[in-house]
């Protein structure tokens, strides 16, 4: 049997699907980057892209399903993308033998405030999106609440009864 026939379909659906949507995710990037050249925009085409697949993702104009296996796969290939940035620095030695220490301490502090942002904002998500649960179940429970005649009326009616007998 070859390899490819001892595949399950659905994992070489999956792949073929995440493929295309990092394909597209390329394209995306790259017509952003043209339209930000040709208007001469001060911010990276990239970082225009991203805007613009957010507010589509917010608006649910995009599904997340259609971006979902690509932003994975590209997130759990993230170090390879690390790569080139370290041939250069190889590359620009003198540059690091000068101003290493100061480089180094640049890019600890820029990493840390990201990362303590990045904290701050998922934290403060993670609540909202607890609190929004929270009162959907409220909801759900008082929809299914029955409410049962009060003891007022139930005891007026016993004494109706009773007087009737």
């Amino acid at each position: 049997m070859t390899f490819f026939g001892r595949l399950a379909p659905s994992i070489i659906k999956r792949s073929a699907l995440a493929a295309i949507q990092v394909c597209g995710f390329c394209l995306f990037a790259w017509a952003c980057q043209s339209v930000a050249t040709k208007v001469s925009s001060p911010i990276p085409g990239s970082v225009i892209g991203l805007a613009i697949l957010l507010l589509l993702l917010c608006l649910k104009l995009v599904p997340e399903k259609s971006v979902n296996l690509g932003a994975s796969w590209l997130i759990a290939e993230l170090l390879l993308f690390f790569i080139p940035p370290v041939v250069g620095a190889i590359k620009y030695q003198p540059l690091l033998a000068n101003y290493g220490v100061e480089l180094i301490a640049a890019m600890l502090a820029a990493s840390t405030l990201v990362l303590i942002g990045t904290a701050y904002t998922v934290d403060k998500l993670f609540k909202f999106e607890h609190q929004q649960n929270l009162k959907r179940q409220q909801k759900k429970v008082n929809a299914q609440i029955i409410h049962l005649p009060s003891t007022d009326s139930t005891s007026n009616l016993a004494t109706k009864e009773q007087k009737a007998a």
